[in-house]
């Protein structure tokens, strides 16, 4: 079977290449290298270093494959990863040209900038892994993998209605677990402004 597939087969290929298996390795990079490098060009605001740091991430993920066989949500995974690896490299770069001040501004400024949208990517991560497994697994392949409710039936044994109830009911959790957790965040600010 080709390994340019679709990613519902992710776990299996994770578990490949945890083996060493380097054709699934290479089917990861490609899945993901291009939108990966657009993430890191957000924060970098610099081609050259996004793509530097796509390879050291790949690099990374290649000498520390065993861990991937025990990785759940690898696209969290790998966010988290770049995005520690692209702000390490904006330092790096910073105490290299003697300018750490003005980096420390800019880095500040990129982060403002992309944090909104960010924020809004781990709260639905967050609450997408705050589901019953058979919810959750509904819902990724729904929404994620963009299987119809008969397709998502057959892969998990169910029937059409119940892959339709399970659905709803993990996308209102999702709904009201946001909705918790941006109140929460309002209140905290809210709480900082007044006792200033």
């Amino acid at each position: 079977m080709s390994y340019l597939i679709a990613m519902h087969r992710e776990s299996e290929i994770l578990k490949q290449v945890s083996r060493g298996d380097e054709r699934a390795f290479a089917a990861l990079f490609n899945h993901y290298h291009q939108r990966l490098g657009l993430h890191i060009y957000k924060i970098t605001r610099s081609e050259d270093l996004a793509e530097e740091v796509v390879q050291d991430v790949f690099l990374k993920i290649w000498m520390n494959r065993e861990l991937l066989a025990t990785v759940d949500n690898f696209p969290v995974y790998l966010y988290v990863i770049s995005r520690n690896a692209a702000l390490n490299c904006l330092k790096k770069a910073a105490h290299e040209s003697a300018r750490i001040e003005d980096v420390d501004l800019h880095l500040e400024t990129m982060v403002a900038e992309v944090s909104e949208e960010d924020h809004r990517y781990l709260l639905i991560d967050e609450a997408i892994d705050q589901l019953p497994p058979r919810q959750k697994q509904v819902y990724l392949l729904s929404r994620h993998e963009r299987l119809s409710y008969a397709e998502i039936a057959m892969q998990l044994d169910l029937s059409k209605e119940s892959v339709k109830k399970y659905l709803q009911i993990a996308t209102k959790s999702i709904s009201s677990y946001i909705r918790k957790k941006l109140v929460m965040s309002c209140l905290i600010v809210a709480q900082y402004f007044f006792t200033k």
